[in-house]
């Protein structure tokens, strides 16, 4: 297992590196590239086709900057110095655990006043560049695939906490004993609580540009599905504690092929230290599990990058808007609710049976992808009809 990406260096090339990149966020930043660039060619190609157009809105230009614009842009430049020369002048502190140290209190004066006055300099001559006597108004001209920076920016924002409430709900003694720890944790995040945050948030914003819903859902649906994926290769190669139950049981005959690490694994030098001591490691990721289990992570990459091909193939042979994401949520629905049966996860009783959060929310997304399929079908016949 890789906690951080200097360990993946070490593991490659003999090199170690110490970095403060942990290799889940690592994964994270990735999944979030990845379905920015899809989301980015569906809204172009939608454009195209004239599914959803470009707006116009007045931009004034040339005006100077003004003292409040200043006074935020040295807060934030006081704040990236104050962490930055910490972290340089504490690295080895900053590489064993980076959030840490970026959401502490801890920082360097001089390193902040710095910071203040160099970023309120460069804010204050990108201003004066463009300033004019009369400052005057414009019409800019937004293409919607010009927005998938700040649409983006928003998933993460509200996704990342939206996965962290909904984790710590589902952990809720686990977030009592460790508050902090829980909150200030990269590992630990539930899917579906991104999902059902950044979705609310992606949706009141795009609508501000004349975007409907079901247009952005559709063109985002591959991208969650690729985003997923993606992510789970960060839960596998960190080892943050979403694999699968206990698995003593024989390699089949029909997996010989592949190695035993894809049936069975003990996940050593996990991040979250899961586990028993492994001999004559040394070092603060020094544990693998008792028992081998199934590594449910793997299971599912294989399963989101077919699905991700599957949306991907039919996002140009859908033509009734939303119905992709409708497609989308059942067949998300499907493989999280299959993979929970072998998956280690908080249960709850409900109704005299044992069911989990995931299992709950993927039921949800599976019934109400069927409804809006359904609905949109039928709507889509009534008109052809008449």
């Amino acid at each position: 297992m890789y906690p951080n990406i200097s360990y993946l260096i070490n593991d490659l090339f003999g090199v170690y590196i110490p970095l403060p990149i942990q290799t889940f966020g690592f994964f994270v930043a990735l999944a979030f590239i990845f379905s920015s660039w899809t989301l980015a060619l569906e809204l172009k190609r939608k454009e195209k086709i004239g599914l959803i157009k470009a707006v116009k809105r007045p931009k004034l230009v040339g005006q100077k900057i003004s003292t409040a614009q200043l006074i935020f842009a040295a807060v934030i430049g006081f704040i990236l110095g104050f962490k930055l020369l910490y972290a340089a002048l504490n690295y080895s502190e900053f590489v064993g655990n980076p959030q840490a140290v970026i959401l502490s209190t801890e920082g360097h004066f001089v390193g902040g006043l710095l910071g203040a006055i160099l970023n309120a300099f460069l804010k204050h001559r990108e201003y004066k560049k463009q300033e004019l006597d009369q400052p005057k108004t414009v019409s800019e001209t937004v293409h919607p695939y010009q927005l998938v920076g700040n649409i983006t920016m928003i998933a993460a924002v509200a996704g990342i906490l939206g996965a962290k409430i909904f984790h710590n709900l589902e952990n809720i003694d686990d977030f009592i004993a460790d508050p902090i720890g829980q909150l200030l944790s990269f590992s630990g995040l539930t899917f579906y609580g991104g999902l059902i945050c950044g979705a609310i948030a992606v949706i009141y914003y795009a609508k501000k540009y004349g975007i409907h819903y079901k247009i952005i859902s559709d063109a985002a649906a591959p991208g969650l599905m690729l985003a997923y994926g993606i992510g789970r290769m960060g839960c596998h190669f960190s080892g943050d504690g979403d694999w699968g139950i206990t698995n003593l049981s024989p390699k089949p005959e029909w997996l010989s092929f592949l190695p035993d690490w894809v049936w069975a694994y003990n996940y050593p030098n996990n991040v979250i230290n899961a586990g028993i001591p492994i001999e004559g490691c040394v070092g603060p990721y020094c544990n693998k599990l008792l028992h081998p289990v199934f590594p449910t992570p793997i299971y599912e990459i294989v399963m989101a990058l077919a699905l991700f091909a599957l949306l991907w193939y039919l996002r140009k042979r859908i033509n009734i808007a939303g119905m992709l994401f409708g497609v989308y949520m059942i067949v998300n629905g499907l493989e999280r609710f299959l993979i929970e049966k072998i998956r280690v996860n908080t249960k709850y009783i409900l109704f005299g049976q044992e069911i989990t959060q995931a299992e709950l929310i993927s039921l949800a997304m599976i019934i109400s992808g069927l409804a809006i399929v359904y609905r949109l079908y039928t709507q889509a016949n009534k008109l052809v009809k008449r």
